[in-house]
């Protein structure tokens, strides 16, 4: 499915990922779920987070604190708190090391917490995008506070793209666990 433009492909899209990222999850086998995610050996995977995580707590944690980002950052603007999306000291520069702030702060948190957390966040991100209209969410210019953008693609980025980036990532590991 290509990048959602509408509040309907937005929710559908959300709502999909979000299925398809959960039947994946309930798939994997013990040795899936606790060897962990090992891919240095790929050249291809360079980007920071293919070393971050660990795990698939780890992979979850990280999606879930993005949805609280969106959620605080989406609640303090409308109630007239001027907020940016990323909190301070971070910015789309440094925004890797929040993420590694992100890993160390869950590091006690447990795999069934983290499935908890994120499914709870999941329903507040849904129903936060059910508030908008159309064209609050996909048209530029509504809320100064969303900048140049348009307030859904914050949406996409935090629902349907992230959920599919950790499909790709735990798709990857299964393949490296069942030797393929």
């Amino acid at each position: 499915m290509s990048r959602p433009t509408s509040k309907s492909d937005l929710i559908t899209a959300a709502a999909d990922n979000y299925r398809k990222l959960n039947t994946l999850i309930d798939g994997l086998t013990e040795k899936e779920l606790t060897t962990e995610f090992d891919f240095a050996a790929d050249e291809k995977k360079k980007e920071a987070h293919w070393k971050r995580d660990k795990n698939l707590r780890d992979v979850l944690i990280h999606l879930y604190e993005w949805h609280q980002l969106l959620l605080s950052w989406v609640q303090a603007n409308q109630n007239g708190e001027e907020k940016p999306f990323l909190p301070r000291p971070y910015n789309w520069k440094t925004y890797g090391e929040m993420n590694v702030f992100f890993w160390k702060k869950h590091q006690n948190t447990s795999l069934e917490e983290a499935k908890e957390m994120l499914d709870q966040s999941h329903r507040e991100i849904m129903q936060l995008a059910e508030t908008f209209s159309n064209e609050e969410l996909f048209s530029k210019g509504v809320y100064k506070w969303v900048g140049g953008s348009a307030l859904g693609s914050y949406f996409v980025s935090n629902t349907s793209s992230h959920y599919d980036w950790a499909m790709k990532k735990l798709k990857a590991h299964i393949k490296k666990c069942r030797g393929i």
